[in-house]
């Protein structure tokens, strides 16, 4: 650590607004390098959607359970934290699709958020038919440009591999992970660098494969033994030993250039502000308007004994098509088939994680509804009758969903702050901690370096 820099006039080096994980890995990476920071967060505790519960004795993940390995990023900080003997992958098993005629498949092993690199591979064949491969194939022939005007990446990958592509595969890839539908979600966000990849590949499926030849070898997802919600508490007790002013239950009332007020009528004047907060929280910080209420993605976490489920019927678990019929649940994840550290701790019953949006699980909807919901919905997709007597226990969590692009765009802020979180950098735990390292690296070095001569 080096030694405090001077900071002019009584005011801190950095605010940083919001301690999801965000705010807090930025927050230790600042104070690492001696720079004085406040952090507010406005719940009693760190880490915003990387957290956990216990349900039926288990502590377990009650958001992100899963990270991306692509560049390395959250393992390495994993490492850094002391965790990296403890990151694991998941079972080779993989999961499955459930289209909206009510048939389910393996997904394609070749893709990109369900792209295909090989139209003509069986697995993907089962899943769009003859005819959308025909279509898909199209996107060897057409022109590199074809597309290229799309900004969202369902319309760009309509454009060059047709419906099917979109509709079987992509979609419920992609609602599933991203929470919300691919044309709703800008391609550069959520798949950066495969639309420069189109360019220099010639075509979509071409471009895929040369992301996937870029990435490391393995599992394109990891996780930490004991759960990652164990992530934050090293980070935590970073922050208490660097002198970081952590003020828990602390909400910002307004944010400018020049610091933060607080709900409470205190003022921290800082030399940067940083706002590490949520979509909606941003919209309201930044443009001094009434952001809309946000929707809701809510989780339904259950421990079931069933026998039957030692098969893992449905691999790792299974992704939903928008306008499956009967279906509530956009996603289920198998999680004691996923991950072999809880399948020991949970002795011999299974843990199912089942994912609904609003409006059709919302805040307000009860727990019984969210627990029934969950129960006939992880039948259906995992094709073993699963009811009250089976079921030994039930937890929910509840978290905002993302704004929609066209909303984002259409947003223009009037307070020009430092921003990092899920809000900036995109939904994922990879992306977030190499932008909030990233922000932190910028702001270290225009804050130390010396003032320039006359």
């Amino acid at each position: 650590m080096t030694a405090p820099v001077a900071t002019p006039g009584g005011a801190v080096d950095v605010a940083v607004v919001g301690g999801g994980m965000g705010g807090i890995v930025l927050a230790r990476d600042l104070a690492a390098a001696g720079l004085g920071v406040v952090l507010f967060e406005a719940s009693d505790r760190l880490g915003g959607e990387v957290s956990r519960h216990v349900v039926a004795g288990i502590a377990l993940d009650a958001g992100a359970e899963s990270f991306a390995t692509r560049g390395g990023t959250v393992a390495g900080f994993a490492t850094e934290l002391g965790l990296g003997d403890d990151i694991v992958l998941p079972d080779p098993r993989g999961a499955w699709l459930h289209e909206a005629d009510g048939e389910s498949f393996p997904i394609p092993r070749t893709g990109l958020l369900g792209i295909p690199g090989d139209p003509t591979a069986p697995d993907v064949r089962a899943v769009v038919g003859e005819a959308g491969v025909r279509r898909a194939l199209a996107d060897a022939e057409l022109p590199a440009e074809v597309g290229s005007e799309e900004t969202t990446l369902g319309g760009l990958v309509r454009a060059r591999m047709g419906d099917a592509v979109v509709d079987r595969l992509v979609s419920p890839i992609v609602s599933g992970v991203h929470s919300l539908h691919p044309d709703l979600l800008a391609a550069d966000r959520v798949a950066p660098g495969l639309r420069s990849a189109l360019q220099r590949e010639g075509s979509l499926a071409a471009a895929v494969l040369g992301l996937r030849a870029l990435a490391p070898a393995g599992s394109a997802v990891a996780g930490i033994r004991g759960g990652l919600a164990r992530l934050v508490d090293p980070i935590v007790a970073d922050l208490e030993r660097l002198g970081v002013d952590v003020r828990l239950g602390t909400r910002v009332r307004s944010i400018d250039e020049t610091g933060v007020e607080t709900v409470g009528g205190a003022h921290v004047r800082a030399r940067r502000v940083v706002l590490a907060v949520g979509d909606h929280d941003a919209v309201a910080l930044t443009t001094r308007a009434s952001s809309v209420p946000p929707g809701a993605i809510t989780l339904a976490t259950l421990v079931v004994e069933r026998p039957e489920l030692d098969a893992a019927p449905r691999g790792t678990g299974v992704l939903v098509a928008p306008g499956s019929t009967g279906l509530r649940a956009k996603a289920l994840t198998h999680a004691t088939v996923k991950w072999s550290w809880l399948a020991d701790l949970a002795e011999g019953r299974h843990v199912l994680r089942l994912s609904f949006d609003s409006p059709v699980v919302d805040r307000g909807t009860p727990d019984a509804e969210v627990r029934d919901a969950a129960l006939a919905d992880a039948s259906t997709l995992l094709g073993v009758d699963l009811a009250d007597r089976h079921l030994v226990g039930f937890g929910r969590a509840t978290w905002d969903s993302p704004r929609r692009a066209e909303a984002a765009a259409a947003t223009a802020p009037v307070v020009e702050v430092v921003q990092a979180g899920g809000a900036v950098a995109g939904r994922g735990l990879a992306a977030i901690v190499a932008h909030s390292r990233r922000q932190a690296a910028t702001l270290v070095a225009s804050l130390t370096s010396p003032p320039p001569r006359d």
